[in-house]
């Protein structure tokens, strides 16, 4: 069996676009091929060392885990190594509703776990599952409009929550909400919600005003430190992250011209922008922000790894700006122009090939567990497929601290 273990998390959604659930996506290796001689127990050792291995806590926090169950998984209860009150089981949609499933869907429901099916398509053998199921999954993009509707209509009454899946713009988000589905997983919360007729608000100018101080050539403490006076909530914000775990002082800090001494040039650059854009999604859905901290994260762990260590704050703005129209409401390159980056960073953020879009692209291919793309992106940015498992792990649990103080 590979020793690689490939793990990434994808958010579900509830109606007030708060993350419900992450469903846990994970392979034993690229090729998902399972090469232990004994199935069962390769099945079990996949599970137990992504999920426990790898750290539960550290994938889902204090949501829900939405983990995916072969047959084998099913039939010999490993999933059993998982808590019940954190873990539904969702079974694969590959895994045929024999007899032998249904009893083992029926074991697991009287052990005390939630069932989820995926990617559900109504036909007669299914329904003594759905008879069972929690959660029904449908993909928005494989099933007709009609046939979306037509499944939570069939199925009202029982209970049963219906998750969209695939839900890639605000169109689907409210054709989903409109059709009676209570729960939403794909990136609609990264598309641009586009400002009509209104500029964009105060708040999020003295941010960008902010970062347009912050990337000058040469900072000036004293002028960006006036900058950050003039907007209280920089304040709240700067301190309250100098002052978390993710940083370890051993003396509080307490004033702006303290915090911007002990930071340092390059690290001001960085941790103030940083801020400056979680303020900017602040009016968005927290996993936004989430998402693009991870994301920058990521891509500087893997800098430097590749021996890129002295562009990590440029690696770092890549992953943290590549959600800034989201953020404004405005196209990418609208939302860039106001921005004084390098602009090596605008082009790989706008698709150009350079130096840093290896590795963008190699972070983007991973947190949307595109395994068929990850190998090749990987030799090309110049690092083991191996390393990244656990740098994702890093970014994830850097962010968490981050956010937790």
């Amino acid at each position: 069996m590979s020793s690689e273990i490939f793990v990434a998390r994808q958010p579900i959604f509830d109606r007030r676009q708060q993350v419900f659930a992450y469903e846990l996506l994970f392979r034993s290796g690229l090729d998902n091929v399972f090469t232990h001689p004994d199935q069962d127990q390769a099945s079990f050792l996949m599970l137990h060392t992504s999920l426990l291995g790898f750290g539960l806590d550290t994938l889902i926090g204090d949501k829900l885990g939405f983990i995916n169950a072969s047959r084998e998984v099913l039939l010999q209860e490993f999933y059993m190594v998982l808590p019940r009150d954190r873990a539904i089981i969702e079974l694969v949609k590959n895994v045929e509703p024999d007899a032998e499933v249904i009893a083992a869907c029926e074991a697991l429901k009287r052990a005390g776990y939630r069932l989820a099916l995926d990617d559900f398509i109504r036909r007669p053998e299914i329904e003594p599952l759905a008879d069972l199921a929690d959660f029904i999954k449908v993909d928005f993009v494989a099933t007709s409009a009609a046939d979306r509707r037509a499944l939570v209509k069939a199925y009202a009454g029982r209970g049963i929550q219906f998750v969209a899946e695939k839900v890639e713009s605000r169109k689907d988000l409210a054709e989903a909400e409109q059709d009676g589905y209570t729960h939403f997983q794909g990136y609609f919360f990264c598309e641009p919600e586009v400002m009509t007729g209104s500029d964009v608000p105060a708040f999020k100018r003295n941010c960008i005003r902010f970062m347009q101080e912050l990337n000058h050539p040469e900072l000036d403490f004293d002028r960006l430190e006036a900058v950050i006076k003039y907007e209280m909530a920089l304040v709240v914000k700067l301190l309250r992250y100098l002052n978390s775990a993710g940083f370890g002082w051993r003396h509080e800090v307490t004033s702006i011209r303290q915090a911007l001494r002990v930071l340092g040039e390059r690290s001001t650059r960085k941790w103030c922008s940083l801020m400056a854009v979680t303020l900017l999604g602040e009016d968005k859905p927290p996993e936004l922000v989430v998402t693009a901290l991870i994301r920058a994260q990521f891509c500087e762990q893997v800098g430097r790894v590749v021996g890129m260590s002295n562009r990590d704050v440029d690696l770092f703005l890549v992953g943290m700006l590549s959600m800034l129209d989201s953020m404004l409401g405005r196209p990418l390159e609208m939302a860039l122009s106001d921005m004084p980056v390098a602009q090596e960073i605008k082009d790989t953020l706008l698709g150009s090939n350079t130096s840093l879009s290896r590795i963008y692209l190699l972070v983007r291919a991973y947190e949307r567990a595109d395994w068929e793309h990850l190998s090749p992106l990987a030799e090309s940015a110049g690092i083991s497929v191996g390393r990244l498992p656990d740098l994702y792990r890093q970014s994830v649990q850097w962010v968490d601290r981050i956010f937790k103080g």
